[in-house]
């Protein structure tokens, strides 16, 4: 909902309230304001000016000369190329030193050799949405009333010069989707009264009923139709001030009768609907359910097909509007209109709301029928707008209305104490202070006993039962005020499970390490569940899809991750690093639910470093993944249980991938994508893991155990074996571990060499290997004793020979 500051002061005194103090102050009575927009912010220098004279550009077929009277000694001499320039049009000029939007500051030019002193501006120059300027004015300057005064502030004139509020509605308060809504709400906040508009009644000797007749079918749907009748009304403009309020709430305009409807919709959120007498074809309104396959054309041109789950208003043979949504074309207002049937009624929101979601329309007048009007505001709107056509489209309004009402509609009553309002509060409030708050609301309430019986307006359908009550205490009163209080009695203090620390910890290590966490859909393509899945089942399919795209549930996250991948790259963010932990489904042998597993996935690409001050760059690569993967292992203490394996899987390169064991049970994997993906998706060289996280999570973990410094040198042994090329060194540095005893303390492999000096088929792995004692200096017996049992133990387990 925009709120216009300056309309909002019709309704309720603001005097010394600023537009940003008043926002806050209404956020912190629970109605969120999202922003203060200051329409004519950084705009300056625009005033009315009047074009006394036109003529063609000598030198340009598009542009014109004009002599423009801005209210100073002397005209001005201005080019301008708008279509619709004429002369004695009173336009908004930019004069020189003036600035636009978008900081655009004018300054005197010459166009083809003439010159110019300024600029006549549309609207959309002057900043307003192309979307809410008047037909006649959208594709060329704006023209102000006669009456508009040479020389003053334009950015007045257009409702520029004030603020909008823009409120964060949560459903339940509908009744500030208005302005007096919104301005019972800040007479509340600063305790003042609120001023309601004034509507005069009519004097015509002539009675509607006698023009048309209103009858209800579906008395449920509607049980309140008001159908006012004016005369001689005269089609045209509405006045600049209602225009610039409509634009300021996101509604253009469009003639005097259809604004005035608009805004006696904003003004008492009541939606109003206005039909050409003449264009009805009868003297009856019969509102009454569609019959099935019955078609009529709306406003908008379109051919709408009917069911009887949707209610129209009819002439008695044929639908003029589909009820809470939309007239029809057969009885629009036009131009040539002179008695217009004003609509006011009350639709039941069930049956707007589906009809608005059956045609795909949802308008500013549905959204108050779904939410709720007020009832007692219903014939009150009428009147007020009928009133507004008499002044402001030359009218006459017959006396009374033609209507059908079974409407009862009975306010809320809700009693609670002051006893219970203060314990669910923590206050210690007063009888005499909670009144006065219910007082500010203008809500009627009697109190005995301690006991507030509070009847409710019916604009204020939101309020049914005791935590209602004091819920409005509590804002009112302000939240800032409530007192803290710890809970009382036993308590028993809440803490994170193993599990959760361990979710914590990864995500911490994970970002640490620069990844980014994302958080992809759960719902993908047939074609895409199982890729990459750690376990092959059959996806399983959504009993409702929204799309094909999103129809399946997961069996991996890494293909979301490449989609987000695919995303980035396209838009030149070439270095990503993205990591999830999340769920996966699989299909068990229960019919009812999957199992949900949780995974760990990540995905990564581009460089990895980048100094380019010292010139270094370190793309991705295998070793990078898997590190990021033995830092995780590490910080949950399980890096000497983990193994890695190579293998081939579906979608990954198949010389560029691992298993990962943890206690010789398959966990995950770590890998490069397929080049052949990595082409389909437009991605780089790109490298993914993804694990159980349940497995990592329920692993159980030895107590940490603390070893001293060492007091004593370590002895640090290299060797290098020549070993049959297939031979994996994960395997030859378990042999060195186990044949190495207590003595050994480390081994790391450092060196691969595969060249011209090597026979076919052997390749030289390197490790180093580092011995020590924690309560003694070794002996050089000692080790070489240790080494040579490596040495044997590699040689007859995996037939490595020492490299010479």
């Amino acid at each position: 909902m925009f709120v216009s500051y300056k309309w909002l002061q019709d309704y309720v005194d603001l005097s010394g309230i600023p537009a940003d103090e008043l926002a806050e102050k209404i956020t912190k009575s629970g109605i969120e304001v999202e922003g203060v927009e200051k329409k004519s912010e950084g705009l300056k220098g625009v005033v009315i000016g009047r074009v006394l004279e036109r003529e063609q550009h000598p030198n340009a077929d598009k542009l014109n000369i004009c002599q423009v009277d801005i209210g100073q000694e002397h005209p001005v001499q201005i080019i301008c190329g708008a279509p619709n320039v004429a002369q004695g049009q009173k336009v908004a000029v930019a004069t020189v030193g003036a600035v636009l939007p978008g900081n655009f500051k004018i300054k005197k030019a010459k166009l083809r050799g003439e010159e110019s002193n300024g600029m006549i501006c549309s609207l959309q120059e002057l900043g307003i949405e192309a979307k809410l300027v008047a037909k006649e004015f959208s594709t060329g300057i704006y023209v102000f009333p006669d009456d508009a005064k040479v020389g003053e502030d334009a950015l007045e004139y257009l409702g520029l010069a004030d603020e909008i509020l823009e409120l964060g509605l949560t459903p339940n308060r509908a009744d500030c989707l208005s302005m007096l809504g919104v301005a019972y709400e800040v007479g509340a906040i600063l305790g003042r009264e609120v001023k309601w508009p004034e509507s005069n009644a009519s004097n015509a000797t002539k009675k509607a009923s006698d023009y048309i007749s209103v009858r209800v079918d579906a008395i449920e749907d509607n049980p309140l139709y008001v159908a006012k009748v004016i005369k001689n009304v005269k089609i045209g403009p509405s006045p600049l001030w209602m225009q610039t309020r409509l634009m300021a709430s996101g509604i253009r305009p469009h003639n005097n009768i259809v604004d005035i409807t608009n805004y006696i919709l904003l003004e008492y959120g009541q939606p109003l609907h206005a039909f050409d007498y003449d264009r009805i074809g009868t003297k009856e309104i019969v509102v009454r359910r569609a019959n099935d396959q019955e078609k009529m054309t709306t406003l908008d041109t379109a051919d709408r097909k009917l069911s009887a789950d949707h209610l129209v208003i009819t002439n008695g043979k044929e639908p003029i509007a589909l009820a809470g949504l939309m007239g029809g074309a057969n009885s629009e207002v036009g131009s040539d209109t002179t008695t217009v049937v004003l609509e006011a009624a009350y639709f039941a929101g069930g049956v707007v709301r589906k009809a608005s979601k059956d045609h795909g329309l949802r308008s500013e007048a549905s959204t108050r029928f779904e939410k709720g009007v007020d009832p007692n505001r219903v014939r009150e709107a009428g009147e007020r707008a009928a009133d507004l056509m008499a002044q402001y489209a030359g009218g006459t309004v017959l006396a009374g209305s033609a209507e059908a009402d079974t409407l009862t509609v009975e306010p809320a009553v809700v009693s609670i104490t002051l006893d219970k309002i203060n314990t669910m509060l923590g206050t210690e409030l007063t009888v005499s202070e909670v009144e006065r708050i219910f007082a500010r609301l203008q809500f009627e309430v009697s109190t005995v006993n301690h006991e507030f019986t509070v009847t409710v307006p019916t604009r204020r359908g939101d309020i049914t039962i005791e935590a209602d009550l004091v819920e409005e205490v509590a804002r009112l009163y302000g939240y800032d005020h409530l007192p803290t209080t710890l809970p009382a009695g036993e308590a028993t203090h809440g803490r994170l499970t193993a599990y959760q620390q361990k979710r914590r910890q990864v995500r911490k290590v994970l970002e640490g390490a620069g990844l980014y966490q994302a958080v992809t859909y759960s719902l993908t393509s047939k074609e895409k569940a199982s890729q990459f899945a750690l376990e092959k089942r059959e996806s399983i399919r959504l009993a409702m899809p929204m799309s094909e795209e999103r129809s399946q549930l997961r069996l991996s996250i890494v293909p979301q991750l490449l989609e987000v991948m695919k995303y980035n790259i396209a838009r030149q963010n070439d270095s990503i690093a993205l990591y999830e932990i999340g769920s996966v489904f699989l299909k068990s042998n229960r019919a009812d639910l999957p199992e949900e597993r949780e995974h760990l996935a990540g995905a990564i690409t581009g460089l990895w470093e980048s100094h380019p001050w010292q010139g270094e760059k370190k793309p991705v690569d295998f070793f990078v993944a898997k590190g990021v993967l033995e830092t995780v292992f590490d910080t949950l203490g399980l890096a000497e249980r983990i193994e890695y394996r190579h293998a081939e899987i579906d979608g990954i390169h198949p010389g560029r991938t691992a298993e990962v064991l943890l206690d010789n049970e398959a966990i995950g994997y770590v890998g490069q994508v397929h080049p052949t993906i990595q082409k389909e998706l437009d991605l780089k060289e790109t490298y993914v893991f993804e694990l159980s996280f349940k497995a990592l999570g329920e692993a159980e973990i030895e107590p940490i155990q603390y070893e001293a410094i060492p007091r004593f040198p370590s002895i640090t042994r290299d060797i290098a074996l020549v070993v049959d090329e297939k031979t994996v060194a994960g395997d030859i540095r378990k042999v060195i571990a186990e044949a190495g005893g207590k003595l050994l303390k480390e081994a790391s492999l450092f060196d691969l060499y595969e060249g011209d000096h090597m026979e076919p088929g052997k390749k030289s792995v390197a490790y180093s290997l580092k011995y020590f004692d924690p309560e003694r200096t070794l002996t050089d017996e000692e080790v070489t004793k240790a080494h040579n049992k490596v040495l044997q133990a590699v040689k007859e387990k995996t037939g490595a020979e020492l490299r010479g």
